[in-house]
């Protein structure tokens, strides 16, 4: 399904559109610049918005899952993609850069604690920013859990997936030679960092196309072609990501750690049929933190613009405006 088509349908789940009322450029050090916005109550309750990818950024789509005249929503590209500068660059980017980044951003703002609300990618490094600064964070918002595993890798990348979608597997595979697709991150990354933009465009394309294709749970199966910028920077980094094992201790950091959470109050929006992000990640956490809220979706996949994830977020935002957490 296009894109598109997906958030004009959410729309009437979604606040109006925002401007920015303060965008910059910060200087995290080590040769980055990240982009950061600010939109809403200047005065308001804080809450950040973790895009997923790694390397998608964010949109202006994200800002409206907020009442503006109770929330400061604070969206921001991460390392290497969106508007942040260098582009599509792996180099000093990892979890641990960007949990230092989360921290600088709270600071300059001058923010005491803050919301956190990602989806995805996003709710890995959410759930990793709470873990590692719990005492700043009021209240977590996931959507689509990734807790980061080495199985939810080998589910989407190494078949299981594709069981479902084969044609869309196919054209994935395919790209590939036979001797090479029993690691299918390895040899995607060999070609997105080969040197030659072209082959590495190519292979963005059809990394980033695999994901896009199995987003909705309205999708064709055949992904709208992303533009050759985000697609590299996209891509890339995903990549750079999962062959690291996203920087994690060990396979079972996050469900290992999650006492840390045992402060702070969650809520997990799941679609049922996320084909990218499978539901038994979030019965997992859910079960392992007493104080979160699992709500599942039932007609939906994986995309934040799917209309009933778009609803059952914005309702999520609202309740809690109305309850002042």
């Amino acid at each position: 399904m296009d894109k598109d088509a997906g958030q004009k349908r959410a729309v009437q789940y979604l606040y109006p559109p925002l401007t920015p009322f303060d965008q910059r450029m910060l200087d995290v050090g080590d040769g980055h610049l990240v982009y950061v916005e600010q939109c809403g109550n200047p005065n308001g309750m804080p809450v950040i918005v973790f895009h997923g990818g790694p390397g998608g950024g964010c949109s202006p789509a994200m800002r409206r899952y907020f009442d503006p005249k109770y929330y400061r929503i604070v969206l921001f590209d991460q390392r290497g993609c969106g508007r942040s500068k260098p582009h599509a660059s792996i180099e000093n980017n990892t979890t641990w850069h960007l949990i230092k980044d989360i921290e600088k951003i709270r600071v300059e703002l001058e923010i005491d604690k803050w919301m956190v609300f990602g989806g995805s990618w996003g709710a890995t490094l959410g759930l990793v920013y709470s873990q590692s600064h719990p005492s700043n964070v009021i209240h977590l918002i996931l959507r689509g859990v990734f807790l980061g595993t080495q199985s939810e890798l080998d589910w989407f990348y190494g078949g299981g997936a594709g069981q479902f979608w084969p044609e869309a597997w196919a054209r994935f595979v395919n790209l590939i030679p036979e001797e090479e697709r029993t690691d299918m991150i390895a040899a995607y990354g060999r070609r997105l960092f080969s040197g030659d933009q072209s082959i590495e465009t190519r292979y963005a394309r059809a990394w980033a196309g695999w994901e896009n294709a199995l987003a909705s749970i309205d999708s064709s199966g055949v992904a709208w072609e992303s533009p050759a910028e985000y697609a590299r920077a996209f891509s890339r980094l995903e990549n750079h990501y999962f062959q690291n094992k996203v920087f994690l201790d060990s396979n079972s950091a996050i469900l290992a750690n999650v006492d840390q959470l045992k402060d702070i109050p969650g809520t997990i929006v799941q679609g049922r049929y996320d084909m990218i992000c499978p539901p038994v990640s979030a019965r997992k956490l859910s079960d392992a933190w007493p104080l979160c809220k699992l709500r599942y979706v039932q007609k939906a996949g994986h995309a934040l613009s799917e209309p009933g994830i778009s609803a059952e977020l914005v309702k999520t935002m609202d309740g809690l405006r109305q309850k002042g957490s």
